[in-house]
C-alpha cells in the first residue's frame, strides 16, 4: 500500500510539473512571422555582409548601432546615450550607454546569458567594439557589399576601402571605453543616421577571430540588441528570444514579446500557413489581394500603408542591345505603369515616373516636375526603337533574340514581368524571353553579371533621397548593377549630398532623376510600393513606414 501511494504521489508530481510547464509555455508571448522573408534561407546575419531585406530585418533585432531609425523614419539614439557635433558639422562624438552586455542564448539552460571574458567578467559593448565593426566593413578583405555607404562619411575610409590607405588613417577612433569619435570629410544633413546603419554596428571581434565564417551560428554568436539569436534552422526558420540584459531606452524598449520566429516561405506557402493558423503575420501575395479585400475576416486583418521602396526594371547599360539609350528609352516608354498598379500590384501607392520614393527627405515630387518623369507613350516608344535599331544595325527580330527579362521566381514578380513582356510585344513587336531565377541568390546574380533587362526593387536604408540616387546609381556604387554612368548625374548627386538647404537639394535631385529615368533611361521605374500585410487580431503590431518591422515594439494579447 505504501508503494502504491508513493507511485501515486510521484505521478501527481509529474502531472503538476507537466501542467506548470504547459502553462508556462502558454504564458510566453511568441510571434511567428513571414514578413520580409522569402523561401529558402537568409544569406547571412553578419552585419558586415548583409544586403537583403530579410537579413537586415533580423540584424535590426539583435545588433544595435550608435543611432536607430524609428518607425516614422526619424533618427533616434541606439547604443549611444548622446552625441555632440562640431561647429563645422564634421566631427561626431558619441557617448555609449553604460553596461550594454554582449549576450548569447544557452540551449542547456534555455536562457540568454551574459558573455564573459577570459577574466571571468561580463563583456560589455565598448568604443573599441564600435570601431572594430566599422573598420571590418571598410576592410577590403571583408568585401562588404554595403561598405560604400560608410565610405563618404569617414575621413580615410575611401582610401582604406580601396586598398590604397592604412587602417590607422581611418578617422573612427575610441577616445576611451565609452566614447567614439568620427570625423567626416564634409558636413551632410544625415550623417548621424549613417553611423547607425547595420554595416556600422559593433560586432564581437573575439568571436569572429575564433569561429571565422560560422561565427553567426547560434552556438557561436554574441549579440547586443533587445533580442538574442536562439536558433537558426537553415532553409526553414530563425528564432530570436528576448534579451533580459537589455535595459531598454525610449527608442528601443524592453520587448513585450518573449520570442519571434521568422519562417522562410515563398508568398503562396506563407499565405496558406496564415490561413491555417500556423503563422501570425505575413505579406499578402499579390495574387491574393482581391480575396483578402473581399473576405469578411481577412479584410479586417489586412494592414496597409506606405512602404519606402520602388519597383523597377533594370537595364544593362554597358553591354548588348540595352547599351543603346534609344532601346532603353523605348522599352521604358512602352510600359503601362498604371495598368500594372491597377491590375497586378494593387497595393502599391501609384505608378513611378521617378526612382526616388516620394516620402523621403528632399525627394522631388513627380507632380512638381512632370517633364522630368518618364511615362507611357507608345508612339514615342516606337520612334525611339527605330532610332535604336538603326544605330545598332539590327532588326526587331534580332533585338528580341538578344533580350532576356530576368525575375526572381515568386508568383507576384513573375506576373509583373509577364505583363511587361506582353506590353513590349503589343507596343513594340518585341518577343522577349522571361528567365526566372532562384530567389535566394537572385540579387547576387545581378551583381555578378546583369542580364539585358531584369526586375529589381530598392527600399530605403535611411530616410533621405541620397539613399536612392547617390547610394544606388552614383558611378562608384556597388549597388549600381546597371553600370550606368553620367558625369552630370554624379556631379548633381554629389552636390546634393552636401547641400544644407532642402529646397536646393530637391531641385538637384529632380535634375538627377531626369537624367536617370528619362534622358539616359538607365532604368524603368514601375511603381512605389505599398504595405500590404495580414496580421492576426491578437497581435499588436507597431506601425512602421521604414520598410522594416520593430519587433521590440510589438505585443501579443
Amino acid at each position: 500500500m505504501q508503494k502504491f501511494n508513493r507511485l501515486m504521489g510521484l505521478a501527481l508530481v509529474l502531472v503538476l510539473v507537466f501542467a506548470i510547464t504547459i502553462v508556462g509555455a502558454q504564458d510566453k508571448k511568441v510571434v511567428i512571422t513571414g514578413i520580409g522573408m522569402v523561401g529558402g534561407d537568409l544569406p547571412t546575419i553578419d552585419p558586415g555582409l548583409a544586403e537583403t531585406s530579410g537579413s537586415i530585418e533580423v540584424i535590426n533585432q539583435i545588433f544595435l548601432g550608435l543611432t536607430n531609425q524609428n518607425f516614422d523614419s526619424s533618427s533616434e539614439l541606439g547604443l549611444a546615450s548622446g552625441f555632440e557635433v562640431s561647429e563645422d558639422g564634421t566631427v561626431f562624438t558619441f557617448t555609449l550607454m553604460p553596461d550594454v552586455a554582449w549576450v548569447r542564448y544557452n540551449p542547456e539552460t534555455d536562457a540568454v546569458e551574459q558573455v564573459v571574458g577570459a577574466d571571468g567578467n561580463p563583456r560589455f559593448v565598448t568604443a573599441e567594439d564600435v570601431v572594430y565593426g566599422m573598420l571590418r566593413s571598410l576592410n577590403p578583405d571583408t568585401a562588404s557589399p554595403y561598405s560604400y555607404v560608410l565610405v563618404p562619411y569617414i575621413v580615410g575610409a575611401a582610401e582604406y576601402n580601396a586598398g590604397e590607405g592604412a587602417m590607422e588613417d581611418v578617422q573612427v577612433v575610441a577616445v576611451d571605453a565609452t566614447t567614439v569619435q568620427i570625423t567626416a570629410p564634409d558636413s551632410t544633413p544625415f550623417a548621424a543616421q549613417i553611423y547607425g546603419l547595420w554595416m556600422a554596428r559593433p560586432v564581437p571581434s573575439w568571436v569572429i577571430e575564433e569561429f571565422g565564417d560560422v561565427w553567426t551560428e547560434a552556438e557561436n554568436i554574441a549579440t547586443t540588441g533587445p533580442f538574442a539569436l536562439k536558433e537558426w534552422r537553415h532553409d526553414e526558420s530563425l528564432t530570436i528570444v528576448k534579451n533580459p540584459f537589455w535595459a531598454g531606452t525610449d527608442s528601443v524598449p524592453v520587448p513585450a514579446l518573449d520570442e519571434v520566429t521568422f519562417r522562410f516561405l515563398d508568398p503562396a506557402q506563407a499565405f496558406a500557413e496564415y490561413i491555417a493558423g500556423n503563422i501570425d503575420a505575413i505579406n499578402v501575395p499579390l495574387e491574393e489581394i482581391d480575396r483578402v479585400r473581399a473576405d469578411a475576416t481577412l479584410s479586417v486583418e489586412n494592414q496597409t500603408g506606405g512602404n519606402p521602396c520602388t519597383y523597377y526594371i533594370g537595364f544593362d547599360n554597358l553591354e548588348g542591345p540595352t547599351s543603346n539609350v534609344h532601346v532603353r528609352r523605348a522599352l521604358s516608354l512602352a510600359i503601362d505603369r498604371e495598368s500594372i498598379v491597377t491590375n497586378i500590384r494593387k497595393a502599391d501607392l501609384g505608378p513611378a515616373g521617378f526612382f526616388t520614393y516620394p516620402g523621403l527627405n528632399a525627394a522631388p515630387q513627380q507632380a512638381d516636375y512632370p517633364d522630368f518623369a518618364i511615362g507611357f507613350d507608345v508612339e514615342a516608344a516606337k520612334a525611339e526603337l527605330e532610332m535604336g535599331l538603326t544605330e545598332l544595325g539590327i532588326s526587331a527580330e534580332d533585338l528580341s533574340s538578344q533580350l532576356i527579362l530576368a525575375v526572381n521566381d515568386s508568383a507576384g514578380h513573375v506576373a509583373v514581368v509577364t505583363a511587361i513582356q506582353q506590353m513590349w510585344a503589343d507596343n513594340l513587336g518585341l518577343n522577349v524571353v522571361i528567365e526566372p531565377r532562384e530567389s535566394t541568390t537572385y540579387f547576387s546574380s545581378l551583381s555578378d553579371d546583369a542580364p539585358t533587362t531584369y526586375r529589381a526593387g530598392w527600399c530605403q536604408d535611411y530616410g533621405d533621397a541620397n539613399n536612392f540616387l547617390y547610394d544606388v546609381f552614383f558611378s562608384g556604387s556597388s549597388q549600381n548593377d546597371t553600370g550606368f554612368f553620367s558625369e552630370e548625374f554624379d556631379a548633381l548627386v554629389v552636390e546634393a549630398r552636401v547641400t544644407a538647404d532642402t529646397a536646393a537639394r530637391v531641385e538637384l535631385y529632380a535634375q538627377a532623376e531626369n537624367i536617370l529615368v528619362n534622358t539616359q533611361a538607365a532604368i524603368a521605374p514601375i511603381s512605389f510600393y505599398g504595405l500590404n500585410l495580414l496580421v492576426k487580431p491578437y497581435i499588436e503590431r507597431a506601425p512602421s513606414v521604414t520598410g522594416n518591422e520593430s519587433y521590440f515594439d510589438w505585443d501579443r494579447s
